[in-house]
């Protein structure tokens, strides 16, 4: 048990163990910036995180690395264009590198996003 917030994600709509697929947590507690760190079901010690998110979900712009590494395996950055500053309507932009699985990133978004909205309400 741990006193940081854990996020799991499973294979379909199981939560069974043998169905766990990542599990993500924040790196501290007190954060100004986002810091994730992202470990897979075959490390569960979770000693050394297998892959790691950093950036600011109120500025749209995170990088996903491997590991503790400073390879780069995806991007957000917020798109400006004209109903971005006009309408306030955010829109952002993913850049995904070769050989990463697109629905590995999209989790990881959608996780963030889970967690910007925790704290809106």
């Amino acid at each position: 048990m741990t006193v940081h917030d854990r996020w799991q994600v499973f294979r379909g709509e199981s939560t069974e163990e043998k169905d766990l697929m990542f599990t993500v947590k924040r790196s501290s507690m007190i954060q100004l910036k986002t810091k994730l760190h992202v470990f897979l079901a075959t490390n569960p010690k979770e000693n050394v995180c297998d892959f790691k998110v950093e950036g600011s979900w109120l500025e749209r712009s995170c990088i996903i690395y491997s590991g503790e590494s400073n390879t780069i395996l995806a991007q957000m950055h917020k798109k400006h264009n004209v109903e971005s500053v006009f309408l306030g309507k955010d829109k952002f932009m993913v850049t995904v590198y070769p050989n990463v699985v697109y629905a590995f990133v999209v989790a990881l978004i959608a996780i963030l996003d889970g967690i910007n909205h925790d704290y809106d309400e």
